[in-house]
């Protein structure tokens, strides 16, 4: 008898950002990839942030979950009715259009959503939400971008889990320290999301989670792909979206008062 062949793994679309390495350039840190393929056991498709290269509908029927991927650009103030940012703010308009359209068709497909960073301010972006400088600055982002990434990513500080909610069910504790490499955050909420997380010493929100049309979209602030490889926390995540490509009931926790 023939053995029965292994079970295809699930394809996760990876957005890229829009940067010049002596010319325009499609990128996204390796990092992102490792997590997804070693813990989260998926396929990983890289997505360019050009929209005319993107055919949201066509991708949207190939992919069966989508991240959204930190960045040292910002999403621009016109997608949620703020003033400009100052003139030396990076953004990159191109990320804005392919990751607000995309993930609004993936989530509407009942296909699952995650977001890392820039991830979970797009998906509040998207779900009708505001943005911030964040509150207490030296606290979120240790200053600088002079390429000594691991000070970069061992700056971090404590949050909170929600009481019975799904990272905290997945991690196991109400407590966990976080690396902590951003600059804005989430001022308003957006319509339909759940908080998952906040930061221990202000209170600024640092997950959030939803799941609107039968597939789940959860999102972190802080970056689990940078110690995914030996911090239980970080390797939760990558799990959950793991359980939630393969579309795994055990990943949706009951909704109960904290």
């Amino acid at each position: 008898m023939m053995a029965r062949a292994a079970a295809p793994r699930p394809v996760i679309g990876v957005l890229c950002c829009n940067e010049v390495a002596d010319r325009p350039v499609q990128a996204v840190a390796s990092r992102f990839i490792a997590p997804l393929t070693h813990v989260s056991d998926a396929t990983v498709l890289l997505v360019p942030a050009l929209p005319e290269a993107v055919d949201v509908a066509t991708l949207g029927r190939l992919l069966d979950g989508l991240l959204l991927t930190g960045s040292r650009s910002h999403v621009a103030p016109s997608r949620y009715g703020a003033p400009p940012l100052a003139a030396d703010a990076t953004l990159d308009a191109g990320r804005d259009e392919v990751a607000l359209a995309l993930a609004g068709a993936m989530i509407e497909a009942g296909k699952p959503v995650f977001g890392i960073c820039r991830g979970l301010q797009e998906i509040n972006v998207l779900f009708g939400g505001s943005l911030c400088a964040a509150a207490n600055p030296d606290r979120h982002h240790r200053g600088g971008w002079d390429g000594d990434y691991d000070a970069m990513f061992r700056h971090g500080h404590d949050v909170d889990l929600r009481a019975c909610g799904r990272l905290a069910d997945a991690i196991g504790q109400r407590r966990v320290r976080v690396n902590s490499v951003h600059q804005q955050g989430i001022d308003r909420l957006g319509t339909g999301l759940t908080v998952e997380a906040v930061a221990a010493d202000d209170g600024l929100i640092e997950a959030i989670s939803a799941r609107p049309c039968g597939a789940d979209v959860l999102c972190v602030q802080w970056h689990p792909e940078w110690d995914a490889a030996d911090a239980p926390a970080s390797r939760a995540f990558f799990s959950l979206i793991g359980a939630g490509l393969r579309g795994d009931d055990a990943w949706v926790s009951p909704r109960r008062t904290a």
